[in-house]
């Protein structure tokens, strides 16, 4: 008989049951995460709900500003031109390097490839070079052809940006008439300042979005007020006149050791000043590297009592008030006690028998004192400010000084005398130079002016307003001072270097006490100076030189003012193709009885 079947037991019960527990804690596990996995994705979705639709666009607005940048786009500055309209400064194109030190990460090698270019030391450029800012200067006005050097070297983090820098093609071509600008490009000397408004134009302004280095992000908007150009300036100066008058004056301050002198080239009918130089002078290009002195218009800042050429003013009042003619006769003491005080002439004498064209001829001091109690103090001090003396020029040029003499109220009794041969009464080189303007103009004084017109940047020319005229001594009494001036220049006279062959040539020599400015006294120096005019019969052109405390080679305005007088003028007449005249000169008796 057969056993039935032994039952097997069923050794996975418990694991089954194990298993099903097991399986039942993971997914409750599951459950929690999934419970917090969506939880944190709703905490996010909220999140980027208040972002995209809440905040999203105060965010967007925000991160946008910080992109948006407005500058300003200056204007290009207008030209200053000589009176033919070449340009004596003008406004060229320029690079402004910038970096951006964020894209910089090794600045010692980036300094040192730049120091040689820009000629700044590599461990300056270095520390600029390093830190978190965006946009920075490294270097402002360089040349194209600088920038593209430095672009050449592809360096991280260096850019540029179009700008303009001021050109001066005569360096220091009439630099004290033209000035120079700030690193701001705003004028601060000469015609750069007083013209600034004109020559300055309107700024624009450009809003942009940017990108790393300041660079314009090309296709965003960009929204632009367009800069007004300046207008151009054209000066009455004539560039080839005023570079040989600025030679020989450079050349004569140098060669006597003169503290400074100027020269002025005047037309004496228009009122035109076709040159004005002074030496020492500047560059205008790189005008941070001089003394202010040098920068300054001596001709106009720095007065001088005239010493004998003021005799011109008193001789031509006394003529036109009919109290002598040039052959009246004057005898001349060898010493002339006024106001407790003895006057003498330069050179001692014995008593002398002189026409008033000899005094004139002979710059006598006493002749001239003599000549002038005819007329009175009054009278003279009249003629003075009418010739324009202690009065604005008219140029309005910044550091202009009007020259003095005092109030006739406060006249001693040596101030007559003194005034009457040239001391005691100051003016600038101009003024000097516009007393015999007035005599070769027949009598009528020109405003001086160095303004010929405006030019406006679509090309309207506007003239400058005409010089205003003063009527102040008759045509007659000029002409018979022209005469005498023409003695002076002649056999017998004190300065014969002067004479031009072939021209007619009236002038006057003036060699005064210097007032030193350090101790406000007379201390042994001069100012030597010679002011003429020809041709003398019919004068175009008056040139005066003045040479301020001599030292060697002479002192007297004869000797060394009369030579730069002959070469400026000599060439000023061949430049303007002014002819002779052909003419003899009247021959004036110097002596009388």
């Amino acid at each position: 008989m057969t056993a039935p079947p032994r039952q097997q037991r069923n050794s996975g019960g418990s694991n089954n049951y194990r298993h099903q527990v097991g399986i039942s804690g993971r997914g409750r596990r599951g459950s929690v995460l999934l419970i917090i996995t969506a939880i944190a994705f709703s905490l996010f979705a909220v999140r980027l709900v208040d972002l995209q639709v809440v905040k999203g666009p105060d965010l967007a607005a925000a991160a946008l500003e910080q992109r948006i940048k407005t500058k300003s786009i200056p204007a290009i500055r207008g030209n200053i031109l000589d009176t033919k309209g070449e340009p004596l400064a003008t406004t060229v194109e320029a690079r402004d390097v910038t970096a951006d030190q964020t894209l910089i990460s090794d600045p010692a090698a980036v300094g040192t490839a730049l120091a040689p270019i820009l000629g700044v030391d590599a461990a300056v450029l270095a520390n600029r070079l390093t830190g978190t800012r965006r946009y920075m200067y490294i270097a402002k006005g360089l040349s194209p052809a600088t920038w593209r050097e430095i672009e050449a070297l592809r360096l991280p983090g260096i850019f540029s940006e179009q700008t303009q820098r001021r050109l001066y093609p005569g360096g220091d071509l009439a630099a004290n008439v033209i000035g120079f600008v700030g690193a701001d490009g705003k004028g601060l000397g000469g015609i750069e300042y007083a013209m600034q408004g004109l020559l300055a134009g309107k700024s624009g302004t450009q809003t942009y979005e940017r990108g790393a280095g300041n660079r314009i992000i090309t296709t965003s908007d960009i929204t632009s007020n367009h800069a007004v150009q300046g207008s151009n300036v054209q000066l009455t100066i004539d560039r080839d006149i005023q570079l040989v008058a600025q030679r020989q004056i450079a050349r004569q301050v140098v060669a006597t050791s003169s503290d400074s002198g100027t020269v002025i080239v005047m037309d004496p009918r228009s009122g035109y000043i076709l040159a004005m130089a002074t030496a020492p002078t500047f560059d205008s290009n790189s005008a941070a590297s001089f003394d202010d002195a040098v920068r300054g218009n001596r001709a106009l800042s720095e007065i001088y009592e005239p010493g004998s050429t003021s005799k011109v003013m008193t001789l031509a009042a006394v003529v036109d008030q009919g109290a002598a003619n040039a052959g009246s006769a004057f005898t001349i003491p060898s010493g002339l006690k006024r106001g407790g005080k003895v006057f003498h002439d330069h050179d001692p004498h014995g008593t002398l028998h002189l026409t008033l064209a000899g005094i004139m001829a002979k710059s006598s001091n006493m002749g001239t004192i003599l000549a002038a109690e005819r007329i009175g103090k009054t009278k003279l001090y009249d003629y003075i400010k009418a010739f324009g003396i202690a009065e604005p020029t008219g140029l309005k040029f910044p550091g202009e000084s009007r020259g003095r003499i005092p109030d006739l109220q406060d006249w001693s009794p040596t101030t007559f005398p003194t005034v009457a041969f040239g001391q005691g009464l100051s003016v600038n080189s101009v003024q000097a130079a516009s007393v015999f303007s007035t005599i070769a103009n027949d009598g009528v004084r020109v405003q001086p002016t160095l303004m010929k017109s405006i030019i406006a940047p679509d090309g309207t020319v506007t003239p400058a307003p005409a010089p205003k005229t003063v009527k102040v001594v008759k045509a007659s009494t000029a002409k018979t001072v022209r005469a005498m001036l023409e003695s002076v220049v002649g056999k017998g006279g004190t300065a014969p270097q002067a004479a031009i062959p072939g021209y007619r040539v009236g002038g006057k020599t003036g060699t005064a006490q210097y007032v030193d400015p350090v101790c406000g006294c007379y201390n042994g120096g001069v100012v030597a100076s010679f002011i003429g005019m020809a041709p003398a019969d019919n004068p175009q052109l008056v040139v005066a030189v003045s040479l301020v405390n001599p030292k060697r080679n002479g002192r007297y305005g004869g000797e060394l003012g009369a030579p730069v007088f002959k070469r400026v003028m000599t060439y000023a007449l061949q430049a303007r193709s002014i002819p002779p005249t052909g003419k003899t000169a009247p021959r004036l008796l110097l002596t009388a009885g």
